[in-house]
C-alpha cells in the first residue's frame, strides 16, 4: 500500500494548497516529521473511512479547542472543516458545545477563532433568535429589526425558524423580517399542544401583538402556509399580503396516517418517509446542511407535537373557504414537489385575485434547496400589496 500517495490525496482533499505548503515548510526542518505527517496522519489515520472527513475535522476542532494554545492549527482546521462540508452554524454550535465540557475560556477562544475565520472567508452570516414569550409557552424569535415593512415567515411542520436562514438575508434590504418557532417545534417543543390550525393562527396573531405590529406581509411554507391561510380567514386586517408556499388547503387521509405512524413507530421511523417527501434524491445523496438539519429536527421532535401538526392538517377546511380570503395572495409551488404539487396548489387560485408561480426543479422544502429563487418569488408576492 502506498501510504505516501494516499496521504497526499487525503491532505489535498482536506487542506487544499495550504497542505502542501505546510508539509514543505516542515520538511525544511525535519524530513522525518514531514514524512510521518503524510504517511501516518493522513495516509493511515485520516484516510480511514470509519469517520468521514467532515466528522474528523469537527472532532479535531473540538480537541484543539479543548487543549488550548493551538490557534494556528485551529485556523487551518476551521478552513479544512468548511472545505469538506461542515457548515458555519455547526462550527459555532461546536464552540457552544465545548463550553459544557471544557469551560467558557476555551470555548470563547474557539468561538473567537471561528468568527475570525468565517469573517475572513466571508462566510460569517450569523442569524440568532432570542427567547420570546407568548401566553402559554416560550419560543425563540428572529427579528432583523429596523423600520421597514414587516414580513413574517412561518415554517414547515417538524422544522423551526432556521429553515429560513438562507432566505432571510435576501429579504432584509426590503423588509424587517421576523421568523419564530411554531408551538411544539424547535425551542417551543413540548409547549401545550395545538388543537387545530386555529391555535397556530392565534399564536401568529399573538406574535404580531407582542411586537406591536398591526399589519404585516405573511409568508408560510407547508404547515406554515396553511396557518397563514387560517389567519387570513380569521383576521384579514392583519395582512398586507399573503404568500402561500408548498402548502395545502385540503385534508388527505395520509395526514392522519402520518400521525398514527409516529405513535406506533416513534420518530426515528419518520425520518426516511419525511426526507424522501421533502427532498430530491440528489439532495439526499449529497447530505448537505439542509438535509442534516431536517433529519435532526424530525428525530428530536416529540411525538405529541408532530401528531398535533398532522392532525391540524387532517382537519383543515380552508379549501372550502378560499373565495372568502380578502387578502392579496401569491401562490408558490415547487416543480418537483411530491407533497403539494403544482397541480394541487392551482386550486388556491380560487382566492380572488391570487397569482401563482412554479419554481423550477424545486422539491417541497423550497426554502432549504432554492433559497434565492424563493426569496425572489416572495418579493414578487409582496409587491401585490403596494
Amino acid at each position: 500500500m502506498n501510504y505516501q500517495q494516499i496521504g497526499w490525496k487525503e491532505l489535498t482533499a482536506i487542506d487544499g494548497p495550504r497542505g502542501e505548503q505546510t508539509v514543505s515548510r516542515v520538511s525544511e526542518t525535519s524530513a522525518i516529521i514531514a514524512e510521518t505527517l503524510i504517511e501516518h496522519a493522513f495516509g493511515t489515520v485520516f484516510a480511514a473511512s470509519t469517520l468521514s472527513r467532515r466528522d474528523r475535522e469537527l472532532v479535531t476542532l473540538g480537541m484543539l479547542g479543548a487543549i488550548g494554545g493551538a490557534e494556528p492549527q485551529l485556523r487551518i482546521h476551521l478552513e479544512a472543516a468548511l472545505r469538506v462540508g461542515a457548515d458555519p452554524d455547526e462550527l459555532i454550535a461546536l464552540a457552544e458545545h465545548a463550553s459544557v465540557y471544557v469551560g467558557y475560556p476555551r470555548a470563547l477562544n474557539l468561538l473567537n477563532a471561528t468568527r475570525t475565520a468565517l469573517t475572513e472567508m466571508e462566510r460569517f452570516q450569523p442569524l440568532t433568535a432570542g427567547k420570546f414569550t407568548l401566553d402559554d409557552h416560550q419560543t425563540r424569535l428572529y427579528d432583523s429589526g429596523g423600520d421597514r415593512p414587516v414580513l413574517v415567515l412561518v415554517h414547515a411542520l417538524g422544522l423551526d425558524w432556521r429553515m429560513w436562514r438562507e432566505v432571510i438575508p435576501l429579504l432584509t434590504d426590503r423588509f424587517r423580517v421576523i421568523a419564530y418557532d411554531l408551538r411544539g417545534f424547535g425551542a417551543a417543543a413540548a409547549a401545550p399542544v395545538a388543537n387545530g390550525l386555529q391555535d397556530y393562527a392565534r399564536d401568529l396573531a399573538a406574535v404580531l401583538d407582542r411586537l406591536g405590529i398591526r399589519q404585516a406581509h405573511i409568508a408560510g411554507l407547508s404547515l406554515g402556509g396553511s396557518i397563514a391561510q387560517q389567519l387570513a380567514l380569521m383576521a384579514p386586517e392583519r395582512f398586507q399580503t399573503l404568500t402561500i408556499i408548498a402548502a395545502t388547503a385540503w385534508a388527505f387521509d395520509a395526514f392522519r396516517q402520518r400521525a398514527g405512524a409516529a405513535e406506533e413507530q416513534g420518530m426515528d421511523a419518520q425520518v426516511a418517509p419525511s426526507l424522501t417527501r421533502w427532498f430530491r434524491p440528489d439532495d439526499l445523496a449529497v447530505n448537505g446542511w439542509a438535509v442534516r438539519y431536517a433529519r435532526d429536527c424530525v428525530q428530536r421532535a416529540f411525538v405529541t407535537d408532530w401528531n398535533a401538526g398532522w392532525l391540524a392538517l387532517a382537519a383543515i377546511e380552508t379549501g372550502t373557504r378560499l373565495a372568502e380570503i380578502a387578502v392579496p395572495a401569491h401562490i408558490i409551488a415547487g416543480e418537483q414537489d411530491a407533497s403539494t404539487p403544482p397541480e394541487l396548489m392551482q386550486g388556491m387560485l380560487a382566492i380572488p385575485g391570487a397569482s401563482m408561480e412554479v419554481i423550477a426543479d424545486a422539491p417541497h422544502m423550497i426554502a432549504l434547496t432554492h433559497p434565492a429563487a424563493l426569496a425572489q418569488a416572495i418579493l414578487r408576492g409582496t409587491a401585490k400589496g403596494r
